[in-house]
């Protein structure tokens, strides 16, 4: 049995009886050429319960473990009407090695309609990792996969769009750690091939002991070669952002040898760097006549929020000129709600 199987054996044996049993043997079974589907029940202490699917897709030839997650955020539809396709598409018997694909990650806010938390206990996913095996449900989802899920991987992608209060320019991403050049390299390889226009090179900027909190900066900091995909904008299925998702996914995927459907990098690629961010310090009705896309100068006023009275209580500027990489685009707005993020620097290809 491979070290994949054993591995996801042994995670399956923590979460209960029924799902053990029947979890084992779809791995003990598993062939060349295969789909497994199976559904992992969470649970934590105060009777919160979490279903956490996984697809696995083993190819006709060996190969090297490829994993990428959807859903961590409620609203994130692109990354998940997207994985869904792609697991219609994609055929084992011309695959190279395995895929794990967990499609829908947090179930709590999908089906809640929340944008950022899982309502069921109030926290944020995409802040929660390592995870922690003995604390609320969302806490054990982030556990699971970084105890189960990353350790069983070569390639980990976490695709992600713009929330529903987001408008957001498409982009790939990885983190730049110095001290991990080999998977550095390959990751901005991954990324600039994958297709897209805007390729963004990320700091790696906490110690390998603090908690990550992103999934896959929790990727990148076991050492995994780790990416993300930025797809999607304002809760919107829009076909072209789905495309692009599996686009990425495909030419990743080519660019590994593990399965020939790439199409190749972008003409035109363009590499970014050095993001910085605007956030706000009041509550209010946020303004701006600016997109996702736009170049600001430094000094620029690139938005405002008022009260409910109309009288303006914030004004927002860029601190340097670049790309603005994402933004709020909805009205509402708190504290510490981050207003802008821009990519201050074009690296050269």
């Amino acid at each position: 049995m491979t070290k994949f199987f054993s591995v996801l054996i042994c995670f399956l044996t923590l979460i209960g009886a029924n799902a053990q049993t029947e979890s084992q043997r779809a791995f003990r079974d598993a062939l060349p050429d295969s789909r497994t589907n199976m559904s992992v029940a969470l649970e934590d202490g105060q009777g919160n319960k979490s279903m956490l699917p996984i697809v696995i897709l083993k190819g006709a030839e060996p190969g090297p473990t490829f994993t990428w997650l959807a859903g961590v955020h409620g609203s994130e539809y692109a990354p998940i009407i997207a994985t869904q396709q792609l697991l219609d598409e994609i055929d084992p018997g011309q695959l190279k090695g395995t895929l794990v694909i967990l499609p829908l990650l947090n179930d709590g806010a999908f089906y809640g309609r929340e944008a950022y938390i899982n309502p069921v206990d109030g926290v944020n996913l995409n802040n929660a990792f390592p995870g922690d095996a003995n604390g609320s449900i969302t806490q054990r989802i982030a556990h699971s996969v970084t105890e189960n899920i990353i350790p069983v991987s070569d390639f980990f992608l976490d695709i992600h769009c713009g929330d529903a209060p987001e408008d957001l320019l498409p982009f790939v991403c990885y983190y730049v750690d110095e001290n991990r050049p080999q998977q550095t390299g390959l990751a901005k390889r991954l990324s600039d091939g994958s297709g897209f226009e805007y390729s963004v090179a990320c700091p790696f900027n906490i110690d390998y002991e603090e908690p990550a909190k992103y999934a896959f900066k929790q990727a990148a900091q076991d050492g995994k070669t780790a990416l993300s995909i930025e797809s999607g904008r304002l809760g919107l299925v829009e076909k072209e952002a789905v495309d692009l998702v599996k686009t990425g996914v495909y030419n990743m995927l080519d660019l590994m040898g593990m399965y020939a459907e790439g199409s190749g990098p972008h003409p035109e690629l363009k590499l970014l760097a050095d993001q910085i961010y605007i956030d706000s310090t009041v509550q209010g009705i946020f303004y701006s006549d600016l997109k996702a896309g736009d170049r600001v100068l430094e000094g620029q006023e690139v938005g405002y929020t008022t009260d409910a009275f109309g009288r303006r209580l914030e004004t927002y500027h860029a601190p340097k000129a670049g790309t603005v990489l994402y933004m709020l685009a909805t009205p509402p707005i708190n504290v510490e709600d981050t207003v802008m993020c821009i990519s201050t620097k074009t690296l050269k290809n």
